[in-house]
């Protein structure tokens, strides 16, 4: 009699951010315009690196491809997000909805590994100098960005599977603005105990472990040796270089697994996810429209560049 009274969910209802229809046209403005900027700067600092002789250097291309997850990121999820603004009812199919779930995966764990991926880069160049060009080589980058997707695609893989063996019945209203993990497992009408040792061993492992090794670096605690190594440096000038090499990576650090932490690591309950819709707001539409100015405003290079390209562009 239970399996007869379930009925198959072919679509969801996509709560929001909000349920007041005064508020659906400024929030579709502010986030078209959030959304364009991030496109825009994204897209210009990939084609700034491509364009620049200078910035052809190891930093500058995992820079490239964090621009690049940044990009994709909020594409899986704005533009639908946009379109239910100016709809009454907010509907994805449950095929969309699981496609949504799976490329948002992919691209937040894809996030998670290269800002651990980025931690590495200022840690040898300060720490090790004379060996950079070694153990930093254009092969090694390529094969870490290359382990950076792939524990995007594998771990999003897994729980996609996992997630389209939950059964849904009546109730299919996604409190959240998106189909994210938790929200969709809310709705279960069948046992998740899998997707919860899951979602613990491929979802929050995949938060703290690249949070750790950014704090701490590849093997050794890299932020202390970067710190005491830059006290070593007599030169004021020198000293700031140094401090500006990774404070720019460490503010790009705290914005988002901040952020990231407070929606996936707390107790789950309405009033959790309600507030987690604020918080999730930050992780995927903000912080990319960040990267690009962090990146560039607090860069040196970056801005020689651009000065160069642009200077170049009005002869």
């Amino acid at each position: 009699m239970a399996e007869e009274n379930r009925s198959t969910v072919t679509e969801f209802i996509l709560a929001g951010l909000t349920d007041r229809p005064e508020h659906q046209l400024p929030l579709f403005l502010l986030f078209l315009e959030v959304y364009v900027f991030t496109v825009v700067g994204n897209l210009g600092m990939i084609t700034l690196i491509g364009l620049s002789s200078r910035l052809h250097t190891t930093m500058y291309y995992l820079l490239s491809s964090l621009s690049f997850i940044d990009l994709c990121q909020p594409t899986v999820i704005t533009p639908k997000m946009l379109v239910n603004f100016m709809m009454e009812k907010n509907t994805i199919s449950y095929p969309e909805c699981m496609t949504q779930l799976y490329f948002f995966i992919v691209f937040t764990i894809a996030k998670c590994h290269m800002l651990s991926v980025m931690a590495y880069d200022p840690y040898v160049a300060i720490c090790n100098p004379l060996l950079y060009n070694v153990i930093m080589s254009n092969q090694v980058c390529s094969w870490m960005v290359v382990g950076v997707y792939s524990m995007g695609l594998i771990r999003a893989t897994v729980n996609t599977i996992c997630m389209l063996r939950v059964l849904f019945c009546k109730d299919d209203i996604i409190n959240h603005y998106f189909c994210d993990l938790f929200p969709l497992l809310e709705l279960s009408c069948s046992s998740t105990f899998i997707n919860e040792v899951i979602g613990l061993t491929f979802g929050t492992l995949p938060l703290c472990v690249p949070l750790a090794c950014s704090i701490r670096g590849h093997s050794s605690p890299s932020y202390i040796f970067i710190i005491a190594s830059i006290l070593h440096i007599c030169s004021t000038e020198g000293t700031y270089k140094a401090f500006s090499t990774c404070s720019s990576h460490v503010l790009a650090v705290a914005l988002f697994f901040g952020s990231l932490a407070f929606m996936y690591l707390q107790p789950l309950s309405v009033g959790s996810m309600d507030q987690g819709k604020v918080s999730s707001v930050f992780y995927t539409i903000i912080v990319p429209m960040l990267n690009p100015l962090i990146y560039c405003l607090r860069n040196k290079d970056v801005k020689v560049a651009l000065s160069k390209l642009l200077g170049n562009k009005s002869l």
